[in-house]
């Protein structure tokens, strides 16, 4: 029973591109592309610094603080 075939891939293949289409799957690809080409860009920094490099969010500090639980009952 195992794993399939690539015959049954190749039929899966083939109901997936007579119900979406092949014009419809390509969009698909491409806006896939797209949003993984940002993503990447979006990883990229400029200069060897990261796109939201703070004060606060830099290494090596600590911000300490105090949280407290507040009791809301009705």
């Amino acid at each position: 029973m195992g794993s399939l075939s690539i015959w049954h891939w190749l039929i899966v293949l083939l109901v997936i591109v007579l119900i979406f289409g092949t014009k419809k799957l390509r969009n698909i690809g491409s806006d896939l592309g797209g949003a993984v080409r940002g993503f990447k860009e979006g990883m990229r920094s400029e200069d060897g610094k990261s796109p939201n490099n703070t004060e606060a969010s830099s290494p090596g500090r600590t911000i300490e603080g105090e949280a407290q639980k507040e009791d809301h009952r009705i």
